[in-house]
């Protein structure tokens, strides 16, 4: 029996040569396409470093809002544009792959491919559904690599954003992996600024204006601290009474800060404010009927700027109508 080489060797020179090929093409074009992302990614945050004249991303907590969204947004488009290069090459390779391997299947992969995306799409809507809002999530910038966030399911840091999960490490080390389509509300705590709310409870008795004062000179003293002022966005404040009970007066301070240095100007001035109640000799009661709130109950936004309104016409004095006398009873 003859062996047919002609046929083998055109056979071994033809398709396997075209599939090699186009899996070494697709290998490069990824490759290409990652560097370029990832050299384009370096490229702006070595620009926004060296225009802000710091060395570590996290100094630019230091620096305005706009130079950190820029860097955490720029690596986040990154790592979904690695993800979405990667899926789009791969499906592109495995179809060029079946079309050389044969010709006539392409019909027959199309159907294939139709018949899976019916059986399937009821299946895979939570898929698709994870993908459209991690996309929409990068666009619309609602949270970023390092941001300190709240998606309901796990509070932490971001460490990466992927076009159908999201990872969050929380203050334990646990990393939580987070569906993209499940997060239907995000908190997130490093945009902007924050605000540190401190209550403190004062004895009934004590002078309460008095102790007021000396607790927002210290904070206001801390404030204008080289170290500490580059963290302070405004100059603490003094809400006021939250609440009396016959066993204290809670008071409420305030400062605006840096989202990113939140916890530790809080730290800090807990210490101080705890000095300086012991130098007025003022001890905090043993709260029984009193619950400090801090954040969770800070529903006041406006905090001590109310509204302004316009003030009501007044009559004067000598316009005004003289007051009717009641009758006198007669004896």
């Amino acid at each position: 029996m003859d062996i047919p080489w002609d046929a083998i060797w055109a056979f071994l020179l033809d398709k396997p040569l075209k599939v090699a090929v186009i899996v070494i093409v697709a290998v490069l074009v990824r490759v290409a396409l990652t560097f370029v992302i990832r050299r384009t990614v370096d490229r702006v945050v070595s620009g926004v470093k060296k225009k802000q004249n710091v060395e570590d991303t996290q100094q630019l907590l230091s620096s305005p809002l706009a130079a950190v969204r820029t860097v955490q947004r720029t690596r986040t488009l990154g790592t979904v544009l690695s993800n979405l290069v990667t899926a789009i090459v791969a499906i592109v390779s495995v179809i060029l792959v079946v079309t050389t391997v044969d010709a006539s299947a392409a019909g027959a992969f199309s159907l294939i491919t139709a018949a899976l995306g019916a059986g399937l799409g009821f299946g895979a809507q939570n898929i698709v559904k994870d993908i459209l809002n991690g996309l929409f999530i990068v666009i619309e910038d609602q949270l970023g690599v390092g941001d300190v966030v709240d998606t309901g399911f796990a509070t932490g840091v971001v460490e990466s954003v992927g076009i159908r999960v999201t990872q969050v490490r929380d203050v334990n080390g646990t990393l939580w992996y987070v569906r993209n389509g499940e997060m239907l509300r995000v908190g997130n705590l490093s945009q902007g600024w924050s605000r540190v709310i401190l209550d403190m409870a004062i004895p009934y008795e004590e002078d309460v204006d008095a102790v007021e004062a000396r607790l927002l000179a210290t904070a206001v003293e801390m404030q204008q601290e080289p170290k500490w002022k580059r963290l302070f966005l405004e100059k603490p404040e003094i809400w006021g009474i939250e609440s009396i009970s016959s066993e204290a007066v809670v008071v409420r301070l305030v400062a605006k800060t840096r989202s990113g240095s939140k916890d530790d100007v809080a730290r800090e001035l807990r210490g101080r404010l705890k000095r300086t109640l012991d130098e007025l000799e003022v001890r905090t009661p043993a709260l029984s009927t009193i619950t400090l709130q801090g954040i969770e109950g800070a529903a006041s936004v406006r905090g001590a700027r109310p509204p302004k309104t316009a003030p009501l016409p007044t009559q004067p004095a000598a316009e005004q109508p003289a007051a009717k006398k009641p009758p006198r009873s007669s004896d």
